[in-house]
């Protein structure tokens, strides 16, 4: 299980807690019952919540069970990460300790001393999709895996053949030599609604068709490192050796499968992410016919739209994918994206968070074209740009910067030098000589380069003045630093 969680290590992953914690609750609004004496309100009130059946689990535990599989993964000698073969070190031990380096090397995995490197071990699950013996799991699950087994139920064990894995959404297809199996139904995720119970089936800690269940938390989680896969979010309990599993509907069908938790203790803490079904399936059948998933790309930075820079763009509300940058001869350069625009809407499909656009560039296929929707200097805009292809380079999300709420805008500025446009790469700007107030408190810093206000190119003080004299509540800066680009919101009071 991929767990997201406080510790930066490559499966114990960094995850901002602002914004990613999303709940729902099923419950019963009761009526009120009038009398002679009570007067009755003449105003309409919202209809009773009916209450939900809580649907029966034994059933779909009994009927799809059998086509849960458990994965035991033989990897490379030497390719666990230095958080698993700290873990294999005896509970407690300090790393100062001067034992600590002799329990590593003579204590370590495999307590097979220095003589030799033993093999990695893990375990995950899977679930059958064909009768003939195909499998999906997670990518990670079978990473740098040498030898796969698969286990079912009726305790037949089978050496799987890896036919592909997509570290970019999580999702590895295997396939075993068997005939007749039992499969699972697959869902859709459409008409998967906030709220509804889901079912979950894998081994925990190795414990072997374990069932926990809970309700859909959120739809279209966008997680770091993760930007490909519009993820499920749940409250079902799901540990290390879930990974890979299937998450049920309440009709038995499976809609996603099981492959992320958010924890601070590596743990479950009711928050857990699955991959939707049609996700999985794309890279599917992609692996089936080639082998490998590819993945589209746009060529652009975004970032999120928060309400300072909403009023910056003459946006109605927060919403969009606020493009901070756009890679020279890119499917995003040859649409014509310039740097300020807004993407609101691919294909008719709307960009709510900024998160929303990678993930749906990267479910559609390279050459695929695509109509986006985008808001440019407070005027709606539509573009078509023909997607490339993710293995060159991958669409990149920009942090979020905060902003102050106070006071002018204190930035001290001067032009650039030729020589330093050209270290800089760019035709204009201006320097950030010193900054202070609420620039300074949005993250500006001196050294900064101000390529833009409001998504308007800048090559002089004048121009900043001028615009800062138009603005009554906000400016969006373009700062460039260290060669990356991002926009700064900056409150004016």
């Amino acid at each position: 299980m991929k767990t997201l969680s406080l510790t930066a290590t490559r499966l114990v992953l960094s995850l901002a807690a602002a914004g990613i914690v999303g709940g729902a609750s099923v419950g019963l609004v009761s009526g009120t019952h009038a009398t002679a004496a009570t007067p009755v309100a003449t105003q309409s009130a919202a209809p009773p919540v009916a209450a939900a059946a809580v649907p029966d689990f034994s059933q779909i535990a009994q009927r799809h069970g059998a086509a849960v599989v458990n994965i035991s993964v033989i990897g490379k000698a030497g390719a666990e990460d230095g958080q698993q073969a700290q873990n294999r070190l005896p509970p407690g031990i300090d790393p100062n300790d001067p034992f600590f380096e002799f329990f590593k090397r003579f204590q370590g995995p495999g307590g097979q001393g220095g003589a030799h490197e033993a093999p990695s071990r893990g375990q995950g699950s899977g679930f059958i999709i064909s009768a003939d013996g195909l499998v999906l799991t997670n990518a990670h699950v079978v990473r740098n895996a040498q030898r796969v087994t698969v286990k079912l139920t009726d305790r037949r064990e089978f050496v799987a053949k890896v036919l592909g894995s997509d570290p970019k959404t999580d999702v590895a297809v295997l396939r075993i030599d068997a005939k007749d199996l039992p499969v699972v139904p697959l869902g859709s995720t459409k008409d998967l609604k906030v709220g509804e119970w889901v079912l979950a089936i894998g081994a925990p800690f190795g414990f072997e068709n374990s069932v926990t269940a809970g309700v859909v938390s959120a739809k279209g989680r966008s997680l770091p490192d993760d930007s490909f896969v519009p993820f499920i979010q749940t409250d079902v309990a799901v540990n290390p050796g879930n990974s890979g599993g299937p998450l049920f509907n309440a009709r038995g069908e499976v809609v996603g499968i099981n492959s992320q938790i958010y924890s601070h203790t590596g743990g479950y803490q009711g928050l857990s992410f699955a991959i939707p079904m049609e996700t999985a399936l794309k890279v599917k059948d992609q692996i089936v016919a080639h082998g490998k998933a590819s993945h589209a790309r746009l060529g652009v930075s975004v970032q999120e739209v928060n309400q300072t820079l909403a009023e910056s763009f003459q946006l109605d509300k927060p919403e969009g994918a606020l493009v901070s940058s756009v890679e020279p001869g890119s499917p995003a350069a040859k649409a014509g994206l310039q740097v300020g625009d807004v993407i609101r809407q691919m294909d008719g499909q709307p960009i709510v968070s900024s998160g929303d656009l990678p993930a749906l560039i990267g479910q559609a296929l390279p050459g695929e074209k695509v109509k986006l929707d985008v808001w440019r200097q407070g005027k709606p805009v539509s573009l078509t740009a023909q997607l490339g292809d993710a293995a060159a380079k991958a669409v990149k999300t920009a942090g979020d910067e905060k902003a102050a709420d106070q006071g002018r805008l204190g930035l001290a500025l001067r032009p650039l030098a030729p020589q330093e446009r050209r270290e800089v790469g760019v035709e204009g700007g201006l320097v950030v000589e010193d900054a202070q107030g609420p620039a300074a408190l949005a993250g500006v810093q001196p050294g900064d380069v101000l390529l833009a206000v409001n998504g308007a190119k800048v090559q002089s003080v004048e121009q900043v003045r001028a615009m800062l004299g138009k603005s009554t509540k906000s400016l969006a800066l373009l700062i460039q630093r260290d060669g990356s680009q991002i926009f700064v919101p900056v409150p004016l009071g």
